[in-house]
């Protein structure tokens, strides 16, 4: 895809017969091209830069000596991850340095289909921000559980053909794609002369090359450094991700020291407001990559080159002429912490703030509101399963910083790790209800429940008792969803997800403070002990990642791709 002319105003700055609109002065400009600094000034003329080196302009800014960088790109996310409406999540990441994304909706799909897709589209295109919008292409991501809308090939289609979507979102039913499944390479044949995302946790061998000869480019799911080089080695694209829940960038990053920068690039996938408060966004991911020992230069590229690469954003990425000018300003490059950024030439953040004004509110459409639909609320004695004592139960088993569960077998006795679990189709009000058991939680009393649970996003809860969770997944149909810990019948903490049952209509700050509580509740009320308690519920539906889920529909064996019973004996 070839970057688009500049106008002929940029060309006259360029030539040096007007004016720019802003002059950057006394900076070390980064090359990607050459991977060096090259001491010059940027002159900046309708949002582009317009060139090299000195030229009158009605703004000039010195920046004495500071490192000029490219803005940043993560290569894939899920803005409902954020649990951050859009305008407030561009507000929140801009001062990080980052200024565009390559987004999956599918969380919003699953629940609102194709209108839930267009409504954030619409509200994204005002804002100061490259918000790059794949189309979903799986949606429900199996047939194994029920959401609130299917997409089939011709909807990816469409979004693509009629609405500009960048190429086909992650496809994660690889089993089915690996398979031959004719509807599944349709979805993939979609895209057309554009990107084919994928998702394929621990795919090797004759499969990986299967999946790849059917067209999918890129992975975020590797967790294992192996996993990574065989996907590399084979021309796949590998994205290190860095999220709150899976945390697998230093793992990887011994594969860039080895073998450079090439097919690979930074990506967040689900990242919490308070992480991105607290730690960062992209740069974060730049920051622990040189502490893993990845030179300074590849973590540039694999934040800002090289995503925009991918993608097709051709105006991002560079500082070179005729490129956007989004660009960061670091007094001290090794803080990852931008002193100035500008996106498109206007001045959108300085020392860790948003100027004032930059991003402009834009309110959430009404239809992402009242989505939670689960009809007659289930009693207790619906959401648990009565186990012998002596008698051995299959469990989903979940543990910290992964969300790769264990397919777990736990005998039923006093003090063992076991807990219920249930997940409650939400979308149609069926009464669809699955059961069973969980462990690794560490819960001692009490339930807590949630309506992101991915990807069809039904109410999934796990607890200690029936009551509770009977309580806890009232409490969140009635605020129209959410995330809650209950004890004892009392709601103990929670977070109101009023948007599509996924985001939060509030700032970040007060988000991030409302997850800090009900963390705190879930681990000092609860008795849990399995880090970000409520991003492992919320993955525990997830019915394409091993090993062992619990969907509306019953417990899942997803390698074996067929439902198993809980009992074993």
């Amino acid at each position: 895809m070839a970057r688009p002319p500049a106008t002929p105003r940029v060309l006259a700055v360029a030539r040096g017969d007007e004016p720019a609109d802003l002059l950057v002065r006394g900076g070390r400009v980064f090359s990607a091209g050459t991977r060096e600094w090259v001491d010059s000034a940027l002159a900046i003329a309708d949002g582009t830069i317009a060139g090299w080196g000195e030229r009158d302009a009605h703004e000039t800014v010195e920046v004495d000596g500071a490192a000029l960088t490219p803005a940043f790109v993560d290569a894939h996310m899920h803005l409902e991850s954020t649990k951050l409406w859009i305008d407030e999540f561009i507000a929140t990441v801009l001062p990080h340095g980052t200024t565009a994304v390559a987004a999956d909706p599918h969380e919003l799909a699953n629940v609102l289909g194709i209108p839930g897709v267009l409504a954030l589209m619409n509200a994204a295109a005002p804002l100061p921000f490259t918000f790059g919008i794949y189309a979903s292409s799986c949606v429900p991501a199996s047939p194994f559980e029920r959401s609130g809308a299917v997409l089939d090939s011709e909807d990816v289609r469409g979004l693509i053909e009629r609405h500009g979507a960048l190429g086909v979102a992650e496809v994660m039913n690889y089993p089915g794609v690996i398979g031959g499944e004719d509807e599944m390479l349709a979805r993939v044949a979609a895209a057309g002369r554009r990107r084919v995302d994928g998702h394929s946790p621990g795919v090797r061998g004759r499969p990986l090359d299967a999946y790849l000869a059917a067209g999918v480019e890129s992975d975020h799911e590797c967790t294992r450094l192996e996993e990574a080089l065989e996907k590399r080695r084979k021309g796949m694209w590998v994205f290190l991700r860095q999220g709150s829940a899976s945390q697998n960038l230093r793992a990887l990053a011994p594969s860039i020291v080895a073998h450079g920068c090439d097919r690979a690039a930074f990506c967040t996938d689900d990242r919490e407001p308070d992480t991105l408060l607290r730690l960062g966004h992209i740069n974060d991911c730049a920051r622990l990559a040189v502490a893993a020992g990845v030179d300074e230069i590849d973590a540039i590229l694999l934040a800002s080159t090289n995503p925009a690469r991918y993608h097709g954003f051709t105006r991002l990425g560079d500082l070179g002429p005729g490129h956007q000018a989004d660009i960061l300003c670091f007094a001290d490059l090794g803080s990852w912490e931008p002193a100035v950024v500008w996106q498109a030439g206007r001045l959108v953040a300085r020392d860790g703030s948003v100027v004032p004004g930059a991003v402009p509110a834009s309110p959430p459409p009404a239809p992402l509101r009242g989505t939670v639909n689960v009809g007659a609320l289930p009693a207790a004695e619906a959401l648990v399963l009565e186990a012998r004592p002596g008698s051995r139960v299959r469990a989903v088993g979940v543990e910290s910083h992964s969300l790769t569960t264990r397919a777990a077998e736990v005998d039923v006795r006093p003090g063992a790790d076991l807990i219920h679990a249930a997940v409650i189709e939400r979308h149609h009000a069926s009464g669809r209800i699955g059961r069973g058991f969980a462990t690794g939680f560490g819960l001692r009393r009490g339930a807590i429940a949630s309506t992101v649970a991915h990807d069809a996003h039904n109410v999934v809860t796990v607890g200690c008792s029936g009551a509770d969770m009977a309580a806890a997944v009232a409490h969140v149909a009635a605020r129209g969803g959410g995330q809650v810990a209950v004890l004892d019948g009392a709601v103990a903490a929670e977070v109101p997800l009023p948007l599509a049952g996924l985001m939060s209509d509030l700032p970040a700050a007060d988000v991030a403070a409302q997850i800090r509580s009900l963390n705190a509740a879930a681990s000092e009320r609860l008795g849990a002990t399995v880090a970000e308690p409520f991003m492992q519920l919320s993955f525990l539906a997830l019915s394409v990642i091993p090993a062992l889920r619990i969907t509306d529909g019953g417990l899942l064996d997803v390698d074996a791709r067929r439902y198993v019973p809980v009992d074993i004996r």
